[in-house]
């Protein structure tokens, strides 16, 4: 095997993947060596091996060596945006902005770490004369977890993939990174995986420091999930395939590890009565859009809207259903997700109790998504939990409710979702407060009066939520907290100064925000006197 600053050539494998593009309809060029055991089993002993010298590098270096990341990201020019597009279906405009987004989250955890209070400094100092015992002088912060192992995601080539959210985390919080490419986006991932190469060569990082393999088979995957040398794993993808990694890593471990997967949501919208009476149209066209942005493939696409029985509903129902039946099929991300979207669809349409409102023509046969729109009742809803499974594509199933007691039951049996919407005027937000108390439950976040799609990089950002939207309801994958997943707290005890860490010495070098004796202060120990 071939180790080129810590991104790995399979020179060992005869066996060969080639990417497919539902644009050409065809494989395109580039043949992908598959990664083989050996290889995978050198590649990350050569992470482990850099844990120990990046996990000791400053703020100041990390955070330079992920702004370039982001020059040479663009330094690859047009080459990457062409190649994207057909790996992955989606438009230029689409791809640009992606990337912008990419080169904007490593820039937001640069910011993070030379501002510093991301690890979250706490010092009690020592209190030698308290009775009946004396107490140590104690401190802690985040530390670095170790490798961490990132899965590209199929609908962000760029922002959830080789140098996405998950990749710039884990390298801020001062772990090295190990991606197992996406086999739809091979030639996307390689052109970012030789950005991230020169990045490391230019300020001088460890070889080791990220790495890429290549591989579709699932005893391979499961083999490097159960790497040791794995200490928290970050994935965005479906239900079936971020539980089967969950399981081996929690079960078929000697040391069973974090694992912080997005995998399911249908994003509910609760549209209120008043809301609906007086912006009927509008709330129509706002939904539609965002039901069939990217062609519903998203992970915030609205799947699911709650509706009362009103004067307004059908005339509502109808509008919706006028704009879903007059959008075109697009194309799709590749053939897996086009195949599952029909399969998933017409499954939902079979269910008991579901009634198709508006669908255009099949365009499976062209790689092609078509929009639809389905309706159910609350009781049928409730006694069924199929209708809560993901359709992804471009989608949404309606779910009437006679009246406020049947809208509680459903949003309560909801399963656990990334984003909830309510739309609704200021006496509808009155009158229904328990129905938005139960949904606030079931979310990671929750909107008034607009549309899930569209996830803020951000420090307040959530892009979480409970089981089995993820698999751990207490993190982000967007925005700055997703460091945290992959930092863990390390308490020092009478401590000598000259081996504390810069964040936890007496003097506030670093002028970040610490919790000192209870106190929140940029000050320095010797200022402030233990109570």
């Amino acid at each position: 095997m071939q180790m080129m600053e810590g991104v790995t050539e399979s020179i060992e494998s005869t066996m060969k993947l080639k990417a497919f593009s539902t644009v050409t309809k065809e494989y395109l060029t580039g043949e992908y060596p598959v990664s083989t055991i050996t290889e995978i089993e050198s590649c990350v002993r050569e992470a482990k091996a850099a844990f120990l010298q990046y996990s000791n590098t400053t703020t100041a270096e990390r955070a330079a060596f992920l702004e370039a990341i982001g020059e040479e990201i663009m330094a690859l020019g047009d080459d990457l945006i062409q190649r994207a597009m057909l790996e992955s279906g989606l438009p230029e405009a689409r791809l640009t902005g992606e990337r912008g987004r990419t080169v904007g989250q490593l820039k937001l955890f640069a910011d993070l770490l030379r501002e510093g209070s991301w690890v979250e400094a706490v010092i009690d100092t020592a209190l030698p004369q308290r009775k009946p015992l004396p107490r140590s002088d104690l401190r802690k912060m985040l530390v670095p977890v170790g490798p961490v192992l990132v899965f590209g995601a199929s609908n962000f080539p760029f922002a959830f993939s080789t140098a996405g959210g998950d990749t710039a985390s884990a390298l801020a919080a001062g772990n090295p990174v190990i991606v197992k490419a996406h086999e739809s986006h091979l030639g996307t991932n390689e052109l970012m995986a030789s950005a991230i190469k020169k990045a490391a060569q230019k300020t001088g990082m460890p070889e080791g420091v990220f790495s890429y393999v290549v591989t579709s088979d699932i005893e391979t995957i499961q083999h490097l999930v159960k790497q040791e040398a794995v200490k928290a794993i970050g994935f965005t993808g479906s239900y079936r395939a971020g539980m089967a990694i969950y399981r081996t890593a929690t079960n078929a471990r000697l040391t069973p590890i974090p694992v912080y997967a997005e995998m399911s949501s249908v994003n509910p919208v609760l549209i209120l009565p008043h809301k609906l009476e007086q912006e009927s149209a509008a709330i129509a066209a706002q939904l539609a859009a965002s039901i069939t942005l990217g062609t519903g493939q998203f992970c915030t696409n609205p799947g699911l809207i709650f509706l009362l029985e009103r004067p307004t509903t059908a005339s509502f129902i109808g509008m919706l259903s006028e704009l879903i039946s007059q959008t075109p099929a697009t194309t799709m991300l590749n053939r897996s997700v086009c195949e599952n979207y029909y399969n998933s669809k017409q499954s939902l349409e079979n269910q008991p109790g579901v009634q198709l409102l508006a669908a255009t023509e099949n365009a499976a046969a062209d790689y092609k998504g078509s929009a639809a729109l389905l309706q159910t009742d609350a009781d049928s809803f409730v006694q069924n939990e199929a209708l809560q499974a993901e359709v992804f594509g471009p989608s949404s199933l309606i779910v009437i409710c006679k009246d406020e007691a049947e809208l509680s039951m459903a949003i309560d049996a909801l399963h656990g979702q990334l984003t909830g919407t309510v739309m609704g005027l200021k006496k509808d937000l009155e009158n229904f407060s328990s129905c938005i108390s139960l949904l606030q439950a079931k979310v990671g976040r929750l909107l008034f009066n607009g549309v899930p799609t569209g996830v803020e990089v951000c420090h307040a950002m959530v892009h979480g939520g409970p089981f089995p939207s993820t698999s751990d309801a207490r993190s982000t994958s967007v925005g700055a907290d997703a460091i945290k997943r992959f930092a863990r707290p390390v308490c020092f005890q009478d401590c000598p100064q000259e081996f504390l860490p810069a964040e936890l010495k007496d003097i506030n070098t670093g002028n970040i925000m610490r919790k000192l004796n209870g106190e929140y202060t940029r000050d320095n120990v010797s200022i402030v006197p233990a109570n």
